[in-house]
């Protein structure tokens, strides 16, 4: 069963275990000093960003990070993207992380997208789509995409997470009313206090997803 919460304070040393993780490391390319982690994620624990930072949990033990966001939030990301696929404002972007090297490659990203992108139509119910672009290096993050029901619909240019990636990027959709494999009641509905939100401003979603 994959439920969620909204990430608070409290969990800073858990997110920055699994940001030190190398497997993390190569895609999310973030500064793991307390500090660091206090600075960039802290604003969206506290409500000041328009983003959600979502702590994962498979059966009841914490798993990862989903960040989740509106384009329309944030329009560095519409202009970005803009010579690449043009996207309504109330689009919404993830970005997402497997902590646990050693859960990696048994399909949990793609249950915890899959389950994510099923809440989001009822979270935010005037977003048409969820759109997610991605290193085209990240082979992992982007089959993920894939098994979680999202289609590949453009190719292009942008700003890399990690300056060793150069700026090649694919580009994922899903549609309102479509739904992936698990169907629309793919596991995760929401608990009662659900959550959220790559990096200007620094806790929001990066293309790069490490999923």
């Amino acid at each position: 069963m994959i439920t969620w919460r909204r990430l608070t304070e409290a969990d800073f040393p858990l997110l920055r275990s699994w940001l030190l993780q190398p497997h993390v490391a190569r895609w999310w390319n973030h500064e793991t000093s307390p500090e660091a982690v206090e600075r960039d994620f802290g604003p969206v624990a506290r409500d000041e960003e328009p983003s959600e930072d979502l702590l994962v949990f498979a059966d009841g033990t914490p798993v990862g990070l989903v960040q989740r966001c509106r384009y329309g939030d944030y329009p560095e990301y519409l202009a970005e993207l803009a010579p690449i696929l043009v996207v309504d404002p109330e689009t919404v972007s993830l970005d997402y992380l497997v902590g646990d090297p050693d859960r990696c490659g048994r399909g949990l990203g793609s249950r915890i997208i899959a389950a994510v992108v099923a809440a989001t139509w009822t979270d935010y119910p005037a977003a048409p789509a969820v759109v997610v672009p991605v290193a085209a290096a990240n082979r992992a993050s982007w089959r993920a995409l894939e098994k979680a029901g999202l289609s590949r619909v453009a190719e292009g240019e942008l700003e890399p997470d990690n300056p060793v990636d150069d700026r090649d990027h694919v580009v994922y959709r899903v549609e309102r009313g479509t739904s992936g494999p698990a169907g629309p009641r793919c596991p995760g509905v929401r608990p009662s206090v659900e959550a959220s939100a790559p990096t200007p401003p620094p806790a929001l979603p990066r293309p790069s997803g490490a999923g």
